[in-house]
Formats: structure tokens, C-alpha cells, sequence
């Protein structure tokens, strides 16, 4: 990974921070992208100290908000011209609705637009950059989930899982609307489904889901080796469009393959990201 420049949300924890050291630990440039600074410059001191590798870079964003999106992207190219691996890692879990100071439901906007709008507003620079690839991580509980356009933003019915599911099968759909733009680019999109880690992706849930999770789950080391391969393997140059689990192809849900309905929702997350369909 000598020579890669890497970027990571959510890189400061759980699957991401394991998916962090283990490219680090390759070789690779890393660009952090953390919400918390103190959160964020403890884990980007500790790999830094672990791995030896002195390469590793720390943004601050919280990808809720759309503007932090744009300074994140200006100030990443104002420091790199080139990106070679993009993961989409970070994501939330709430137990109650919130929104964001766009107005935006939080888990949606930050599990689905979040990504949506970071990577459009990179392409260019990843096309550049080509061959490179963007890495989505989902969750297979995505497949517990259907797309309800009239009710995207949970103000209907919201669930602390039913709208994480939602908005994970939203990253889906959005990732294969990408892989056929994408055809022909030099760039390939890829989603990924870890494994299910005791993290703290869920820190704001009950006593009970955390004691579950921490029973049955694994460790984000064992759920970072799927991203790591498919960030690093030479066996995935050029595939694209795909879903994999345990570093093999997989079939996701049958609802993440409907093609109208992400067209559709390419559309509506243009509108509420400001994006222009022919990216900005």
C-alpha cells in the first residue's frame, strides 16, 4: 500500500480505527476523518505509535452537517492531489429521532447523504487518481429493511433499528446507482458488510443492547479484515457493483438491487445534499 493515499470516516473507533492500523500498518497514507478532535488525535497518536508508520493525517468533520462536508473536501485538496481508496465507514445509531442542523433526519443523513455528498464532491479527484476505489460498510441488516419514499426521514415511524436498517439499505442503493455511473472510469465502488463488532456505534442505546452486543458480537479487528481486503487485495482490481462479506462476494437483498428506486433516490439526495445531477 506504499504510495496509496487512504481515506476513513469514522477512523477514530470500532471498525474503522481497526481498519485504520491495518492499512497503516501496509504502508499506506492515511487521512482520518473524525467528529470528536480529542477522540480523534488519541487514536491518530496511538496508530501512529503502534504502527511506526508516520503517514497518517487527521481531518475533523461531523458528516451530519452538510458545510463540514465541503470544508472537509476543500481542505483535503488543498493538502492532496490524489485519492486512491475512499471508506465510507462512519455511521450512527439513535434511539431517539433527531435531526441535524440542516433539518435532516440523523441517522439517514449521516449513515446515507453523508456519503452521498462526500463522494460525489471527491470523484474528481479520485477519477484523477484512477485506478481507485470507494468502499461503502453496510450491514446485513439492511436486508430487514424495504425503501419508503414517503417516510425517508422517519418522521412517520421511527425505530432505533428500523431507521439504521433504512438508511443502510439506502448506502446500497446508492452504491450501485454509483458502480453503473462510474463503468469505464477507472473507478470502482464497492459495499461491504463487516460483521457485526462491539463498538460504539451504539452508545446511545440501552443497557440491554449493549450487554447483547457485547456478548455476541466481534471484535473490530476480526470485522476490519473484510474492508482491508477489499481496500488492498489485487484480486479486486477492476470489480465493481458488488456486495461482499467475509472477503467473498455475496447476494444482498433483493429490494438494494431495484434500479428505479435508486434512480429515484439518486435524485432526491441530489436535491437535499444541493448537488446538481451532474455533480457539482
Amino acid at each position: 500500500m506504499n504510495g496509496k493515499i487512504v481515506m476513513i470516516t469514522g477512523a477514530n473507533s470500532g471498525i474503522g480505527k481497526a481498519t485504520t492500523l491495518g492499512l497503516a500498518e501496509m504502508g499506506a497514507t492515511i487521512v482520518m476523518v473524525c467528529r470528536n478532535r480529542e477522540r480523534g488525535e488519541d487514536a491518530f497518536l496511538e496508530i501512529k505509535e503502534k504502527t511506526g508508520n508516520p503517514k497518517i493525517d487527521l481531518l475533523i468533520a461531523d458528516l451530519s452537517s452538510q458545510q463540514e462536508i465541503r470544508n472537509l473536501v476543500k481542505e483535503f485538496k488543498s493538502k492532496y492531489q490524489q485519492l486512491d481508496i475512499l471508506i465510507n465507514n462512519a455511521a450512527v445509531v439513535l434511539s431517539k429521532r433527531q435531526t441535524t442542523v440542516d433539518g435532516l433526519e440523523t441517522v439517514f443523513a449521516t449513515n446515507h447523504l453523508a456519503p452521498f455528498l462526500l463522494t460525489n464532491l471527491l470523484l474528481d479527484v479520485l477519477k484523477a487518481s484512477a485506478p481507485a476505489r470507494i468502499i461503502n460498510i453496510t450491514s446485513g441488516l439492511h436486508s430487514r429493511a424495504k425503501m419508503d419514499f414517503d417516510d425517508l426521514q422517519s418522521e412517520k415511524k421511527f425505530g432505533a433499528f428500523w431507521t439504521y436498517n433504512k438508511s443502510k439499505l439506502a448506502l446500497m442503493l446508492f452504491t450501485y446507482e454509483l458502480a453503473r455511473r462510474l463503468e469505464g472510469s477507472g473507478v470502482t465502488v464497492n459495499v461491504v458488510h463487516p460483521g457485526v463488532a462491539r463498538t460504539n456505534l451504539g452508545r446511545d442505546m440501552n443497557w440491554f443492547s449493549r450487554g447483547f452486543t457485547k456478548i455476541f458480537f466481534k471484535s473490530p479487528k476480526k470485522c476490519a479484515e473484510t474492508p482491508i481486503y477489499v481496500a488492498s487485495s489485487p484480486d479486486l482490481e477492476g470489480v465493481n457493483g458488488k456486495y461482499l462479506a467475509n472477503k467473498k462476494e455475496k447476494q444482498s437483498s433483493k429490494e438494494s438491487y431495484n434500479e428505479a428506486d435508486a434512480k429515484r433516490l439518486w435524485e432526491i439526495s441530489a436535491e437535499l445534499t444541493g448537488l446538481s445531477t451532474k455533480n457539482e
